[in-house]
């Protein structure tokens, strides 16, 4: 079988797939509650008595040399170690953002909302933008035939603020770190941090029942949930400005990989505030780059639905490393 997997700050995904990239079984694990990736391995082989030919997986953080200290989990990943447990003469670690830009040619219609449809005809380089536990980013290079795709860590870049709302925002948020990054207020942790910069900072009323069961619970799917729902004008507020500030994000990755082919909004965020994504908001502040506003007019714009693209991808590069191409 091919071993694929999707590890991030939050869940470690693990997935097995046949020569012809048909999927024979998957499993998540909480990946907090677990000491590394070689433990949740060992678990996903035991339970499932694989024999695996082939594996990649795709890491939320900077991959170099074979090795992957994760940005949002305190794992360290390396590829060597993982090859030994396997019993492989080697295995794939990719970023988990290339990992997903590798699962995109695998996609149907039905995995993608369009935001912006763009030029007809679109080609070109590519861009992917995925606000998740962290924020990351890829580019897909256009080589005139197929787009290969490569990792960045341009979520790290630092956060430009546009008005003196999000100035106020970026004050904020340096009373708290030495540095402000996109990945601060463009993630799930960076909409909560947005939440309780509006409510400080407006003195906003905060009903006792959101406070508690943000307390309680997970304070970003209880700001999604309250702000679509439009019971608190707070989180409504909140989850505007969050998707502001994603809009204006992607606008500057598809304007520094020139993404004439498109751009690519995947991660668990975009999905669980879609209705507020098909609002003019992202889209406005995507197109707002003064001169070259044509330019981001012409690109098409997409969300992907689909959370399995990166164990997809995963096992595409899995498939191609470890012996003769499989299917698509």
């Amino acid at each position: 079988m091919i071993l694929s997997g999707d590890i991030g700050g939050t869940n470690t995904r693990l997935g097995l797939f046949d020569d012809d990239l048909r999927p024979a079984a998957e499993k998540n694990y909480p990946s907090r509650e677990h000491a590394g990736l070689e433990e949740v391995l060992r678990d996903f082989l035991a339970e499932t008595g694989a024999t695996v030919r082939a594996a990649c997986f795709g890491v939320a953080g900077p991959v170099r040399k074979g090795k992957c200290r994760t940005t949002n989990l305190p794992w360290t990943i390396d590829s060597a170690a993982i090859s030994r447990d396997l019993g492989l003469p080697g295995i794939t670690l990719l970023n988990d953002l290339e990992a997903t830009a590798h699962g995109i040619p695998a996609l149907g219609p039905e995995d993608l909302v369009v935001l912006n449809p763009g030029e007809t005809g679109a080609e070109g380089n590519a861009a992917l933008i995925a606000a998740g536990t962290g924020l990351g980013e890829a580019g897909l290079f256009w080589d005139g035939r197929e787009h290969r795709p490569f990792a960045t860590e341009g979520g790290h870049a630092g956060f430009a603020p546009r008005n003196e709302r999000e100035t106020a925002l970026l004050r904020h948020l340096l009373a708290q770190f030495d540095t402000v990054s996109w990945e601060r207020v463009v993630s799930g942790p960076g909409l909560h941090q947005i939440y309780r910069f509006l409510r400080d900072s407006t003195a906003a009323e905060e009903p006792e029942w959101l406070e508690k069961e943000m307390r309680e619970g997970d304070p970003v799917a209880a700001i999604t949930r309250t702000a679509l729902s439009g019971v608190s004008p707070l989180c409504a507020e909140a989850v505007d400005l969050f998707v502001s500030l994603y809009g204006a994000e992607a606008g500057n990755l598809a304007l520094k990989v020139m993404a004439s082919g498109g751009v690519y909004v995947a991660g668990g965020v975009a999905k669980k505030i879609l209705p507020k994504m098909k609002e003019s908001r992202f889209l406005e502040s995507f197109f707002n780059k003064g001169r070259m506003r044509p330019l981001l007019e012409a690109m098409p714009v997409r969300v992907v639905l689909n959370e399995r693209t990166a164990l997809l991808g995963a096992a595409r590069c899995a498939a191609r490393s470890g012996g003769p191409p499989a299917g698509t």
